[in-house]
């Protein structure tokens, strides 16, 4: 029988996996791997488990993917971020996408 530690061990691998294809699914293909970002709900972190556990894992899953990770919780959602600095090329494009956004929304509220 698997002692605790063990079964501890496996319960985070397992958590670490499910969040990196979470992470991996909410990448944009024309970022290229850049300006990853996932946001994980209340009802999200409470089926996930402890906090901290599910930030160390998030953590964990981006740098698998190759990103500079870093978690913020905001109003009881985790944020889970790349913070690498991205291309030029590819910051110019998500700089247009936010500024689009934001122009649609404006457009929307009259």
């Amino acid at each position: 029988m698997p002692d605790k530690d063990e079964l501890a061990r496996h319960r985070y691998e397992k958590l670490v996996d499910r969040l990196q294809s979470l992470m991996q699914a909410a990448l944009k293909p024309e970022y290229q791997g850049y300006h990853g970002q996932l946001i994980l709900s209340s009802d999200d972190l409470a089926e996930m488990g402890d906090l901290k556990d599910v930030r160390r894992a998030a953590l964990e899953a981006g740098r698998r993917l190759g990103w500079k990770p870093a978690t913020r919780l905001v109003e009881n959602r985790l944020f889970v971020l790349d913070e690498r600095e991205a291309p030029e090329g590819i910051q110019q494009l998500a700089e247009n996408a936010a500024a689009e956004a934001m122009d649609r929304a404006r457009r929307e509220r009259r």
